[in-house]
Formats: C-alpha cells, structure tokens, sequence
C-alpha cells in the first residue's frame, strides 16, 4: 500500500520503506509510531491516506 501526505504530498510506500528516516523497506503502515510525523511538512500520520 501507499499513504499520502494530504498536506504535502509526500508518499510513503510500504514495499520501499523509508531508509532515509529509518523506516526499513517493507514496513507496514501500522507498524509505524503513532508519534510519526511527515519528513517534509511534519504534520502526524492522520493526515495520510491509503492510495
């Protein structure tokens, strides 16, 4: 699957992960922190959807 930022744009994609943010390719969605913030605009993960 594939969240968007709906702020900014920003795509998280779980098969590539975040390597640059140390999220490790194939991390699910919901494995990730409820803390998470968006690396570009900041804003937290209820801001993304599923595309």
């Amino acid at each position: 699957m594939v969240y968007v930022c709906e702020v900014c744009g920003y795509r998280y994609d779980e098969a590539l992960g975040d390597p640059d943010n140390g999220i490790a390719p194939g991390t699910k969605w919901e494995d990730i922190p409820d803390d998470f913030e968006c690396p570009l605009c900041g804003v937290g993960k209820d801001e993304f959807v599923a595309e």
